[in-house]
């Protein structure tokens, strides 16, 4: 007994020393630290309205419970698997399109021996990452307008007829998607770029000396030099695959395109703002979040087991 309480003192004193002589360090993650717990972990609190009836005049502790109820009418509502599918329609064509480009943008910025030109694509490529939301989705209304849309002045160009492309379901998600992988390429792959800077060069000589070509060194020291950072933010975008952004769908959002942007997160903003359901805004907002941290925790469990990398 004495023993231990001889390892434990002195690994109390260890960590003692340990703040003591870093404590620069935690003081400069300390706003980080107030960050997340002000913003993030003390608004949990309001997660039991989900569960309740909630009436402002009453608070949240005052207000009836309600159990599921709200839960019971969002799965049986009537647009509940047009919602579902919807987002998660986006969600995975996000994910499909969005994802490996900005990995292939690195590796062909990698490949670049120009300084200067390999500066001017980076440019070029990180700037749309700075467009506000709503410039965006002007520009986008702008180049797809039936009337004078630079898109469609092509298609007439060559005898085609004019699409409506902001008022047809079926080209939603592709506007959606694509302008997003467009204005996120760039900066999306920044640390692909860093990880390819960290791997040895070494291993290239060795491959050139061996008469690999640039193609099969891509393959086999590029693209497995930077894997685990591929696994990481390929767990990290599997968990928000239902977090499919407001703003942009708000905004390129209308009544005859309803059929296929109608997304989780409209729908809370039309029942809990307009509406003025609060509690059922809250379950429909708590239920998206329960799944994107089931696959999370899924998805980071599979790639524990597949490969050597993972979140923890």
């Amino acid at each position: 007994m004495s023993d231990r309480k001889e390892q434990a003192k002195w690994k109390r004193r260890l960590t003692i020393r340990s703040w003591t002589k870093n404590w620069e360090l935690y003081l400069l993650f300390l706003p980080v630290i107030a960050y997340f717990v002000i913003f993030h972990y003390i608004p949990m609190y309001g997660v039991q309205i989900a569960f309740k009836n909630f009436m402002a005049n009453k608070g949240i502790l005052e207000s009836p419970w309600v159990g599921f109820q709200h839960f019971e009418r969002f799965f049986d509502s009537f647009y509940f698997w047009r919602i579902i599918e919807n987002t998660l329609g986006i969600g995975i064509y996000e994910l499909i399109v969005g994802f490996p480009i900005p990995i292939i943008l690195a590796l062909m910025i990698n490949e670049l021996r120009t300084g200067k030109f390999r500066k001017f694509v980076q440019t070029v490529t990180y700037m749309p990452h700075f467009l506000s939301i709503i410039v965006m989705v002007g520009m986008i209304m702008m180049f797809l307008s039936p009337v004078s849309g630079l898109v469609n002045g092509v298609i007439s160009f060559f005898g085609g007829e004019t699409i409506s492309f902001m008022t047809e379901p079926g080209w939603f998600k592709s506007i959606y998607v694509w302008s997003g992988v467009w204005q996120t390429m760039g900066w999306s792959s920044i640390i692909y770029i860093a990880a390819l800077a960290g791997i040895d060069p070494q291993l290239h000589e060795a491959a050139r000396v061996d008469g690999a070509s640039r193609l099969q060194r891509i393959w086999h020291i590029n693209i497995p030099g930077i894997a685990p950072t591929i696994i990481v933010l390929l767990i990290l975008n599997m968990g928000s695959i239902l977090g499919v952004g407001f703003e942009k769908v708000f905004l390129m959002q209308n009544n005859l395109n309803m059929e296929s942007s109608d997304v989780i997160s409209t729908n809370v903003y039309r029942s809990g703002i307009l509406g003025a359901q609060y509690s059922f805004s809250a379950a429909v907002g708590l239920f998206n979040s329960i799944i994107n941290f089931i696959m999370l925790i899924t998805v980071n469990r599979i790639a524990r087991k597949v490969s050597s990398s993972s979140l923890w």
